[in-house]
């Protein structure tokens, strides 16, 4: 019998969650699971989202095209298991945690025209999910920080 990594099974199969020991993903792994099914579309162009910014919001929400990057991510079976319900913008903004202005940034034609190269969308991701993950650091920091000084006071 011949040992793979989970990675290496992913590659071949579909990977379900351990029912007895199910963790969601973390906003950060979302986007990182995102970014790596994309990287394995390589220079694949991918269909971008027409102009996002000027639909009404029940109109954005369920915004989607065919071979998108939002459709990658739906067909990854590991973001669905997690619970990504469709490849509509909605659907990824509830799922990855992304504000509307994030996901246009990374999906809207204005930006990048008709078409994406899976590569770079992956890194435009990745950019988004390393922003996200070390804006959080300064909050937590301010936060104990203020707890500290909250605590001090009441001793005194």
């Amino acid at each position: 019998m011949e040992h793979k990594t989970l990675d290496k099974l992913r590659d071949v199969a579909v990977v379900l969650p351990n029912w007895r020991n199910r963790r969601s993903l973390s906003k950060y792994e979302r986007l990182q699971c995102w970014a790596e099914a994309l990287e394995r579309q390589g220079g694949r162009q991918l269909s971008t989202l027409f102009r996002i910014e000027y639909a009404p919001p029940a109109e954005r929400a369920r915004l989607r095209a065919d071979d998108s990057l939002l459709s990658v991510a739906f067909a990854e079976p590991r973001l669905r298991a997690d619970g990504l319900a469709g490849d509509t913008v909605g659907d990824a903004t509830a799922y990855f945690g992304l504000t509307e202005r994030e996901l246009h940034d990374i999906t809207c034609f204005c930006h990048y025209g008709p078409t994406i190269a899976a590569e770079d969308a992956a890194a435009q991701i990745r950019a988004t999910a390393a922003r996200q993950r070390y804006e959080t650091r300064p909050m937590l920091a301010c936060a104990v920080i203020a707890a500290s000084l909250a605590a001090g006071l009441l001793l005194i």
